[in-house]
């Protein structure tokens, strides 16, 4: 599947191809979203979390009110995805009835007050972007540390202003929308600096970064280091588009008005 969505992705962008039939929405407003690879929808609305299938049919429903406003879901593990909850400093993983797994983590109870960004890693292990270091830091599934990068403000000669934190294909992303992406490896060694401005969120896929910014989807070949526009399919759609997925062979747009999934493949 991850090869034919990978070309009808590059099909997509070339000749900007209207979607097919069948797509479906959610009512808005959406605080948080994600998607895995299976193209299964995780809808945050308040405290209430829903699941969905690549059809649309909901799979589950449950209240997070116990674990405080969810910051971010990362679903890169289908089926267990994990929440992080930055103003309590809480985090936890959950099942495919979106119940909790061995209940909520307290950050700083480990030793990690100061958590800004989570995300899921290899191994169910972990990444934190520590505010007061400034560091990208990764531990282990008991938040024993592995690595850090160190303070990124005394590397890199600014203080940065991450929104995302992403581990995809052993490398680890930090999303500063002012800056750029910047990329670490597996060992919290700072690699490079990528030019994707005006992104808060991204996602790769196999070589490609996909984002939004300024309501226009763009993509970054990591094998050419180049970015080119990728036109929306020609549907309609007039609202502001404030980000988007593909996966699974569907397009996925949050708006102020909610969420738009466009069937973009089989």
């Amino acid at each position: 599947m991850k090869r034919h969505l990978t070309g009808f992705l590059l099909t997509l962008a070339t000749f900007g191809c209207p979607a097919q039939p069948n797509g479906w929405s959610v009512q808005g407003p959406v605080d948080v979203y994600t998607t895995d690879e299976l193209g299964n929808l995780y809808v945050l609305k308040g405290n209430e979390l829903f699941l969905y299938d690549r059809q649309g049919q909901r799979m589950a429903q449950n209240s997070l009110t116990l674990l405080g406003p969810i910051s971010s879901i990362d679903a890169s593990a289908s089926l267990k995805p994990m929440v992080f909850a930055r103003d309590q400093g809480q985090l936890a993983v959950l099942d495919n009835t979106l119940s909790l797994l061995g209940g909520a983590i307290t950050l700083a109870r480990h030793g990690s007050p100061w958590v800004g960004l989570a995300c899921a890693g290899v191994q169910s292990r972990y990444w934190f972007y520590d505010e007061r270091d400034m560091a990208v830091v990764h531990v282990e599934k008991d938040l024993a540390p592995i690595a850090t990068s160190g303070r990124l403000d005394q590397l890199l000669g600014f203080a940065p202003q991450p929104t995302a934190l992403v581990e995809a294909n052993g490398r680890v992303y930090l999303v500063d929308p002012a800056q750029g992406v910047l990329v670490f490896d597996l060992f919290a060694t700072y690699l490079r600096t990528l030019p994707i401005q005006g992104a808060r969120q991204i996602q790769v896929r196999d070589n490609l970064i996909w984002c939004v910014a300024q309501g226009r989807l763009y993509r970054y070949d990591l094998r050419t280091f180049t970015q080119e526009e990728v036109p929306w399919p020609p549907d309609g759609t007039t609202a502001p588009v404030l980000d988007a997925r593909l996966d699974g062979g569907r397009l996925y747009r949050r708006t102020a008005e909610g969420l738009r999934v466009d069937v973009i493949g089989k």
